[in-house]
């Protein structure tokens, strides 16, 4: 027996995930490479825009120097505290941590990827390779999280936006233009990607997060401009996603994780096999709160002219499971700023929220059978874990919604009603009431074959 949850941009489904949606734009852009997705939304629900704010009994938002800012319940994607959580801004190279679970997903770590000039020529940061290079895939993404390489974001959707169309040809035979379409077929996965997880303002036009616009012209053939951006609450859920639910989430925290590393390129031998070449390379984290609180899981640090400092993270500590997402947090001088931030939702988090199971036992009356061999039947709810952070300030009820009466025939394990509990108003879970047994239909044939059961006794 299932439970439903439900999400809008304050919660996420755990066992009702969105349909990989290949929209009408969508398919137009995987065929030339345009880049819209229309957002989906699952439950329309209003969002926890009044219950963060007052959860902030502190005024801990009012101390963020964030422009925008959001704690997350990692395990259900509640958002717990925001500030300007659905404003949409750039979020330079935050956007990683999606090419990165992408890569992982949809590539194989042992893959032999090379090097286009297109590739090559990607600005600062960037690990410094030349076209033709030669790399195993599993390194770069550690280029990519540790030092934040552009090139190698490059490389890495060059790659996989190549097996998109096909496959079959290298990176390194590309032309500029056969770069770029193959690069924004991986952004068109990236988007996509997003819908499904339950993102409804982002948008992604190039996977290291260098401020980008895309134009394109809609179905009316207006012109229309679309930047590389994000909310803070949608990136907070992207990385809930990368640490939680995607079937790759233990290669992401191991690279994100990882301290330093060192790989080289590769080099074609003689007998045909791969073999080390002659550069070599060092990558070192960046990501410097994997070393200033208890509990830091993973995250991945941003920063362009535009986008200004961005952070997203994740942390874990006593049975709770947080991630953030900071959106224009300072521009130089201020790089130490999302830290500051960083560690205030997290505290404040750890401070203020107690993991709950709201589930209530219900003991539940037999629902009376019209036209049954028998009065009544009886109605159960199969007992499950609905474990959430709650704060003090958060109110939790639970609904019944059962049937006056039921007709006959009646089958064992029929939805029948729903038990249906609400965080601060909203819809968060429904458990499903059933019938325990069957009720047949008292009908002239059951009479008669009970009265002729009981005549040959």
């Amino acid at each position: 027996m299932q439970m439903k949850y439900f999400h809008s941009k304050s919660f996420r489904s755990k066992t009702i995930r969105p349909r990989f949606f290949f929209t009408k734009i969508y398919q137009a852009m995987f065929l030339s490479c345009v880049l819209i997705l229309s957002p989906v939304v699952l439950f329309s629900v209003q969002t926890i825009e009044a219950c963060a704010q007052e959860n902030d009994k502190d005024g801990t938002t009012s101390e963020l120097y964030a422009l925008s800012a959001v704690l997350m319940d990692a395990d259900n994607g509640r958002i717990l505290l925001q500030k300007n959580g659905t404003e949409v801004l750039p979020m330079a190279s935050t956007t990683k941590i999606m090419t990165c679970i992408l890569a992982l997903e949809q590539a194989n770590p042992d893959d032999y990827v090379s090097v286009s000039s297109y590739a090559a020529g990607m600005p600062k940061v960037h690990l410094g390779v030349r076209k033709g290079d030669v790399f195993r895939l599993g390194d770069l993404l550690y280029s990519l999280m540790l030092e934040s390489h552009n090139d190698s974001a490059a490389i890495i959707a060059e790659h996989v936006g190549n097996c998109l169309a096909g496959g079959g040809k290298r990176s390194a035979d590309n032309s500029e233009e056969e770069s770029k379409e193959a690069i924004l077929r991986f952004a068109g996965l990236m988007n996509a990607k997003a819908e499904e997880i339950g993102c409804t303002d982002t948008f992604f036009v190039t996977p290291n997060g260098l401020d980008a616009i895309l134009t394109y012209q809609d179905d009316s053939g207006n012109e229309v401009q679309r930047q590389h951006s994000t909310t803070a609450s949608d990136l907070a859920r992207i990385m809930s996603y990368c640490i939680m639910d995607s079937p790759k989430k233990e290669e992401f925290l191991t690279i994100t994780r990882t301290p330093a590393y060192s790989f080289s390129d590769y080099k074609l031998g003689e007998d045909g096999q791969w073999a080390a070449g002659g550069r070599q390379f060092s990558c070192n984290n960046h990501n410097a709160f994997l070393n200033m609180m208890e509990g830091a899981l993973s995250g991945k640090t941003g920063f362009t002219g535009k986008a200004g400092y961005c952070y997203v993270g994740a942390l874990a500590r006593d049975g709770k499971t947080f991630t953030i997402a900071l959106l224009a947090c300072g521009w130089p001088n201020h790089k130490s700023w999302k830290w500051h931030d960083a560690k205030l939702l997290y505290e404040y988090g750890l401070s203020n929220f107690e993991k709950r199971n709201i589930y209530e036992k219900t003991d539940l009356s037999p629902v009376p059978v019209e036209g049954g061999i028998c009065e009544d039947t009886v109605l159960q709810v199969q007992e499950q874990d609905i474990s959430l952070l709650l704060s003090e300030q958060d109110e939790v009820h639970m609904e019944l919604e059962v049937p006056d009466s039921l007709t006959a025939p009646v089958e064992a394990g029929k939805t029948v009603g729903w038990e249906t509990y609400y965080v601060n108003g909203e819809v968060y879970a429904q458990l499903p009431i059933t019938t325990a047994e069957d009720v047949l239909e008292l009908t002239y044939r059951y009479c008669l074959d009970r009265i002729l059961e009981l005549f040959w006794l």
